[in-house]
């Protein structure tokens, strides 16, 4: 009885250590219609990305920002991958936008609330469970 409870015991534990990785799905997301270009910025390599392509945009409609990652975007996979506008790099500052929706192609991220894009100037794929840097693109005004 005891083997087998020792052996129910380490299969919940090896079961809730499995890694979830995020969708490699294109959503092919657009930026919404009519709406204006006012940042951009070329995705570079961080620390613990790879294969890493794509630009980062922010567009403006009718007071409304959104962060959009072109349809050539790409990086590696990883755990609890999720998406900042941070004041720097490697994120201590910053605003969530949420999960990565895909490690590919097209997506958008709409910002709740109104944002500083003169102090926060990059956009971040940071894995949040382990405070890894995959990505970031340095924001230029249009």
């Amino acid at each position: 009885m005891k083997t087998f409870i020792t052996l129910l015991l380490s299969s919940l534990f090896l079961v809730s250590c499995i890694r979830e990785n995020t969708s490699t799905e294109d959503l092919m997301e657009m930026a919404p219609e009519n709406s204006v270009l006012k940042y951009f910025g070329n995705f570079m390599q961080g620390p613990y990305g790879n294969n890493v392509n794509g630009k980062a945009e922010i567009y403006e409609k009718n007071g409304t920002y959104t962060l959009v990652f072109n349809e050539n975007f790409t990086v590696s996979n990883g755990p609890d991958l999720y998406v900042y506008v941070s004041k720097e790099q490697q994120p201590s500052q910053f605003i969530s936008l949420g999960k990565l929706k895909s490690v590919n192609g097209g997506q958008t991220y709409t910002f709740m609330s109104s944002v500083n894009f003169e102090e926060y100037k990059y956009a971040v794929v940071h894995c949040q469970q382990y405070n890894h840097l995959f990505s970031y693109a340095s924001l230029q005004k249009q």
